[in-house]
């Protein structure tokens, strides 16, 4: 069986493609991320739609008789809907329990100990949006220096601190301190920071977070990639999802313009091995904050550059677009939500217009990669290799 030199896999960060079964678990009956932009804003996708983007569901807009990719859609097996576990599970890595939440703020003893570590007041400590936290908070913050700890229904720890408070660095420091911290019962999957500047009534986040993830709890197609002496490249925040582990190179670029421009910088250089890039706007920027135009234009921006990418790979590269969840901005909440995710793979040397079905678990996305690039493991999941390989 034909092996690949390259694997590229692109992350639609919480662009999901409709609800799971068990999305009433999670408070997420009526959840569709894609399709509610689709269809109250009818973005132009003609690239996506090419490599069978309306085919998965199928979208008569966004339907093409004849893709020339391959397509289908998969089930997190995992439960939780957050960056962390999906990403995990999209490399190979399927947790057996959620990582803890915090619907009521975090326990007095938490606090007290984060207090005690870092000589620092705590104000806060609630489920918020992080842009609204900052605007009811940040004017209190700038006259006490106290920190704006918050949570979400994520399983996260977050800092917020305006720079002219206390120094990015320094915030970073903290949040290291807070991930020495939270472990055990309270080992949340990320510290992030989330640093701001502005003045009151006008205060902006900046490209300066960071998250602090715990180590992944088992071997990640990345450990696997790495060892077999091949490259494994992260673009955005993939470094830090996987807490720097099983990465040969990474460049941890802010928005989705800047992870593109790296995602085709490195394409443009002699590596083998993988390419793991996270889109991070669609989420961030859109799904959080409910624009459902800015998600729309978030997308119509990575079709636009689709080609920059596509021209760059060769007859032995694979590419893989997925997602980690979904964060629908048309859904009454501001939180994720839980999906299933779209599959799209393409390659010079692949079949066309290939009908992937429901996948039962991310981690097909790991095996196809390694299978790919031939590498041995154990990894749970179903390649689809053989599928959409031409021969």
């Amino acid at each position: 069986m034909k092996k690949m030199k390259r694997v590229v896999m692109i992350v639609l960060d919480g662009c999901g493609i409709g609800e799971l079964p068990d999305a009433g678990k999670y408070g997420d009956v009526g959840a569709d991320t894609l399709g509610h932009v689709l269809a109250q804003q009818h973005p132009s996708l003609p690239n996506l739609s090419s490599l069978g983007l309306g085919n998965i569901r199928g979208w008569s807009e966004y339907a093409d008789e004849e893709p020339i990719g391959c397509y289908g859609k998969m089930a997190e097996v995992a439960p939780g809907k957050d960056t962390t576990t999906g990403h995990w599970e999209l490399a190979g890595l399927q947790l057996k329990k959620p990582f803890p939440t915090y619907p009521n703020g975090f326990p007095e003893e938490v606090i007290r100990a984060f207090e005690v570590e870092t000589g620092m007041t705590v104000i806060g400590n609630k489920p918020a949006s992080g842009t609204a936290i900052i605007e009811e908070l940040g004017p209190e913050h700038l006259r006490t220096g106290s920190l704006i700890v918050y949570t979400s229904a994520d399983s996260v720890f977050q800092i917020a601190a305006h720079e002219g408070v206390v120094p990015v660095l320094t915030l970073w420091d903290i949040c290291r301190r807070a991930r020495r911290i939270l472990v055990g019962e309270h080992a949340v999957g990320r510290v992030i920071a989330r640093p701001f500047v502005g003045q009151p009534g006008s205060f902006t986040r900046t490209d300066n977070r960071r998250d602090f993830s715990i180590d992944p709890m088992g071997d990640t197609m990345l450990d696997i990639i790495k060892e077999a002496g091949k490259d494994v490249i992260g673009v955005g925040k993939i470094e830090d999802i996987f807490n720097h582990r099983g990465l040969t190179r990474s460049d941890h670029a802010a928005g989705n313009p800047a992870c593109i421009d790296s995602a085709v910088a490195f394409l443009k250089k002699d590596w083998q091995g993988l390419m793991f890039v996270n889109l991070v706007d669609t989420d961030s920027r859109y799904g959080h904050r409910n624009d459902v135009p800015g998600y729309a234009a978030a997308l119509e921006e990575f079709d636009r550059r689709l080609p920059e990418i596509i021209r760059l790979l060769g007859e032995d590269d694979l590419l893989m677009i997925v997602a980690d969840h979904g964060c629908d901005p048309a859904f009454p909440t501001t939180d994720h939500t839980r999906e299933y995710v779209p599959l799209l793979v393409w390659g010079l040397g692949l079949r066309e217009g290939v009908d992937l079905g429901v996948r039962s678990t991310f981690a097909d996305a790991a095996k196809t990669a390694l299978e790919a690039l031939g590498v041995d493991n154990s990894l749970p999941g179903t390649s689809f290799y053989a599928d959409v390989l031409d021969e």
